[in-house]
């Protein structure tokens, strides 16, 4: 195999994405910043019971690992950063308030999470912890909308659940881990027949709430009906009346509701939320509330946040214009050549991108679309059209 190819779902970032790229991170975090949010940058690297204790399987298949040659321990390279932020929310800020954090680096992933995917996303996301109420999980609802209204996406769908719904079903059900992860799939996948063979010998009103759930998916209505249909529990109508308070604080936006969503990471316990644009093979936003993901760092705090990939998120907007350059000589001695490198310099140090031409080369098309240059008139160096 040539020592240039790279292994399967992971591809270098070439120029012109990753200026898209790159301007796409700062303004997702420069409207964090606006919230109000803190940047924190985790290690890639951690040992392996930090990064999944409490986390479920499907975390622990998508973590590489690794051992460690100083300490003999077991590592992984993180595939989500929310644990790592968890960690330091409980063990190096250890704050007794609202603490309001964000990120925005690589994850790596044994296997692509779906087709044409990257195993190596670049993970923006934004976590508040220390509140309880939903005034938390709403204001990560409106900044995950504001991140995307701000790298330009449009046409936004939120799609609402709530883990605690099947939990409640499920509940004094028993059912080992393996079992549990078959009727996930069945219901995320709506597959009525599947899901009434794995529950064949559930309690009836279980066994029945779970194959209600497979429908109840699509506007308001269908939160008036989960009410109808499915067992009535105190967290079965605290979880309705909770989804139908953030629908109705999302002015503007259009709200659906899948009841049986359970697609994303297990250390999710209230609100999830999902967030769809036409094109997107995909939610572009996976996000929700997870109040047990600090109990394994000792301080079980509430939480709710959110997650993207720039990556992707490259793939749904518009690329925006290159800001054109200025072309420059180059002179490295002789009469003028500090007063061009003043020039130069003031330029840059206005924002403008100066390419200076280097000796041979100034018949080549240039990457950054000169559209001026940088001349001697009369004894003085100014900025003229091309």
């Amino acid at each position: 195999m040539s020592a240039w190819v790279l292994p399967d779902h992971i591809a270098d970032v070439l120029p012109s994405e990753a200026r898209h790229i790159e301007e796409l991170r700062r303004e997702l975090l420069d409207t964090a910043r606006g919230y109000g949010y803190e940047l924190v940058m985790p290690p890639l690297l951690e040992h392996l019971e930090s990064l999944l204790t409490g986390t479920g399987e499907a975390l622990d298949l998508q973590t590489f690992k690794l051992v460690d040659q100083l300490s003999g321990r077991m590592m992984g390279l993180r595939a989500d950063t929310t644990p790592q932020v968890a960690r330091i929310d409980a063990h190096l800020l250890n704050r007794q308030g609202v603490t309001r954090l964000c990120y925005c680096g690589p994850v790596l992933h044994t296997r692509p999470d779906r087709p044409h995917a990257t195993r190596e996303p670049l993970q923006f996301g934004a976590e508040i912890y220390g509140h309880a109420g939903l005034e938390a999980d709403l204001e990560a609802l409106l900044l995950a909308l504001d991140c995307l209204k701000a790298t330009q996406v449009s046409d936004l769908t939120v799609d609402m659940a709530d883990a605690r719904i099947v939990r409640s079903l499920l509940a004094g059900v028993p059912v080992d881990a393996a079992a549990l992860g078959r009727v996930h799939s069945a219901l995320a996948a709506k597959d009525a027949s599947e899901l009434a063979a794995l529950t064949k010998n559930f309690p009836a009103a279980a066994r029945e709430g779970l194959l209600t759930l497979v429908s109840l998916y699509g506007d308001e209505k269908v939160l008036a009906e989960a009410e109808k249909k499915l067992p009535t529990s105190a967290v079965l109508r605290e979880a309705l009346a909770n989804l139908k308070w953030l629908a109705g604080h999302l002015q503007g936006a259009k709200v659906s509701f899948d009841l049986a969503d359970l697609r994303g990471y297990a250390y999710y316990s209230g609100v999830r939320f999902s967030v769809y644009t036409p094109g997107a093979s995909d939610a572009l936003v996976r996000g929700g509330r997870y109040d047990e993901v600090g109990a394994v760092f000792g301080r079980n705090r509430p939480a709710v946040g959110f997650s993207l990939d720039v990556r992707e998120l490259v793939g749904v907007v518009a690329k925006r214009p290159l800001k054109a350059a200025i072309r420059a000589p180059w002179m490295d001695s002789g009469e003028g050549t500090a007063d061009l490198r003043n020039a130069i310099a003031a330029l840059r140090g206005a924002g403008e991108t100066v390419v200076c031409v280097l000796p041979g080369h100034e018949s080549e098309v240039d990457e950054f679309q000169c559209d001026r240059e940088l001349a001697s008139v009369a004894g003085q160096w100014v900025v003229k059209a091309i």
